[in-house]
């Protein structure tokens, strides 16, 4: 099975068992073993915990449930009232959501998703926000079913890790965002090399942890999409302990690899803008930004 179907596969798992009520046991986090296949509210380090208690009042249960994020974009990039902005892997909607709000009537914000029972959690959370200025759309974040130089900001949470093609991504992103467009992403990045068995597993792709980018790589491909004023703000650092709740369940030995990984992983605010004479990847040059 190709990447691309697994992380369909387990995510679509994440909304049926947020959707059923299965959800988390409530002592899900007093043992790993417990949060295996489990999609809503994962307990491990990277994806709990990301959102106060302010916002998780703004939007239904349910969205927060499925939120398997490794940040809170909403929290951390600048949204002014009357923008547009599109959402990259947006899941049980929670980011779109807030977004919409932040944005108000005059805005609107989108969300991508290729899962379909993702997309029905959604647009149900949606209607139970009574949130108007949202659309939720099917398709694949390295082919972005919207225009050229139509959104003012690009977020997303956790999910670019998930493509095996993050130059199509970021070529993608560049392209829908309007000259003078902001980037604004929550992700998880390394320092430093990683262990092959950690990069080999797939299982680890689909947690965002194999798939995860240098930052210095992060760096590169984000210029090289023609992207500016590129800043990588790093938002916490996984120890050895928050790489035992997950990496465990893998079958790897984390006490034998924990000098190897520890402090490398780390979830990260990643800012770029579009230049304002840009028009279309490729346009812009070192020297014309």
């Amino acid at each position: 099975m190709e990447l691309k179907e697994i992380v369909k596969e387990k995510y679509g798992q994440a909304a049926r068992r947020v959707t059923s009520g299965d959800g988390l046991p409530a002592d899900c986090c007093s043992t790993t073993a417990c949060c295996t296949g489990s999609a809503a509210a994962s307990c491990d380090p990277i994806t709990s915990n990301l959102y106060d208690e302010a916002q998780a009042g703004q939007i239904p249960e349910e969205a927060l449930k499925a939120s398997l994020g490794c940040g809170n974009p909403t929290a951390l990039a600048r949204l002014n009232p009357g923008e547009t902005v599109l959402d990259l892997g947006s899941g049980g909607g929670i980011d779109v959501l807030l977004s919409a709000r932040r944005v108000g009537p005059a805005g609107k914000a989108y969300g991508l998703d290729m899962t379909d029972d993702m997309l029905a959690l959604a647009r149900e959370n949606q209607r139970k926000a009574g949130v108007e200025n949202v659309e939720f759309l099917k398709g694949e974040i390295e082919h972005i079913p919207l225009p050229d130089n139509s959104v003012d900001v690009v977020i997303s949470n956790c999910v670019i890790n998930l493509s095996g093609d993050k130059d199509q991504v970021l070529g993608e992103a560049f392209r829908v965002l309007k000259p003078g467009g902001r980037f604004a992403v929550s992700d998880v990045v390394v320092r430093g090399e990683v262990p092959v068995d950690i990069r080999r597993n797939i299982e680890l792709w689909v947690g965002c942890v194999a798939g995860a980018l240098q930052d210095s790589e992060y760096r590169d491909k984000l210029t090289k999409a023609g992207f500016a004023a590129i800043e990588i703000e790093p938002t916490r650092v996984y120890d050895v302990e928050d790489a035992r709740a997950f990496l465990s369940n893998q079958g790897l030995d984390v006490d034998a690899i924990a000098p190897a990984v520890a402090n490398k992983f780390m979830g990260a605010f990643i800012r770029a803008v579009k230049p304002s004479g840009c028009c279309a990847p490729g346009c812009c040059t070192d020297s014309s930004i």
